[in-house]
């Protein structure tokens, strides 16, 4: 990993601040870029807050602590992601956006660079050819809590080269991550299995077959998975869930992928989950 020191991270969300917890922790310098600074300022003191709770529960000692904060750095200017040997996007989950975020970046970033994508299901070819470094550019996608979620999916668009893909799979094993290489296809391999099984949950609902709490409990204790999947939608965000599915639905065309009408009207009407305090449960 001697080619990767300094990783860019550009979003100040839930999981921009994950990505910056596990790459400064690693042993990465971070420069972790929002729209404003007090964005940027918000995801240090969440990475500080969350440190603060290991020290406190003995399983960080306050050196290792003060050492993985004295690697970030908060920024609003994109200039200062020049020198980055990586940049991973984590921002809102929409295509346009993301072209346009790298269209600038590739101004920006040394031209060595990687230049990454932590989208869940968008089609990564369409951020590569949006720069001229196509070759360089390639998914590496973490799961929520990253700092938490063992897995990370490497996804490999027809353009990326070799040591891209080489370099990004070093990347997340360093992170302590189990790195798996992936095409690049709607959803990859966790969401393009996860999302119709939690699609069918809502339909089920909606069919009358089970109430909301039995659904769950279905699944808790006839599948042993830790919760179950209108626990899961609430925690993933139904917003989310909704993009996700329409992403894979207009891929594959699969009926199993088309968001059901509960969904859509939950996100219409703002009950987006554990974010907003309400979801299929209330928080």
């Amino acid at each position: 990993m001697a080619d990767i020191s300094t990783v860019g991270i550009v979003g100040s969300g839930i999981m921009g601040s994950g990505l910056v917890e596990v790459a400064a922790r690693s042993g990465f310098n971070v420069i972790v870029r929002s729209r404003s600074k007090q964005g940027a300022e918000s995801v240090v003191a969440t990475v500080t807050g969350n440190l603060d709770k290991q020290v406190a529960r003995g399983r960080l000692d306050q050196a290792t602590r003060d050492a993985v904060l004295g690697r970030i750095e908060a920024t609003d200017h994109l200039g200062r992601l020049a020198d980055c040997d990586l940049v991973i996007e984590s921002i809102i989950e929409d295509l346009d956006a993301k072209k346009e975020l790298f269209a600038e970046l590739e101004q920006i970033v040394k031209p060595e660079g990687i230049l990454a994508t932590n989208t869940s299901t968008l089609p990564v070819v369409e951020l590569a050819v949006a720069t001229q470094r196509p070759d360089k550019v390639c998914g590496i996608h973490f799961f929520n809590p990253a700092p938490m979620m063992k897995l990370v999916e490497v996804v490999r668009p027809l353009t990326a080269s070799d040591e891209t893909i080489k370099a990004a799979m070093a990347f997340a094993t360093a992170c302590g991550k189990d790195a798996i290489e992936v095409v690049d296809r709607a959803g990859f391999v966790v969401n393009a299995l996860l999302f119709p099984y939690l699609n069918n949950a809502v339909r089920m609902l909606e069919n009358g077959t089970a109430s909301r709490d039995d659904i769950d409990t279905a699944m808790r204790g006839g599948c042993n998975f830790p919760m179950g999947p209108l626990t899961l939608l609430d925690l993933v965000g139904l917003d989310t869930s909704v993009a996700i599915l329409e992403a894979l639905y207009k891929e594959f065309g699969d009926p199993n992928y088309a968001p059901v009408p509960t969904l859509r009207r939950m996100v219409a009407a703002g009950h987006l989950g554990r974010k907003t305090g309400r979801g299929f449960y209330e928080y």
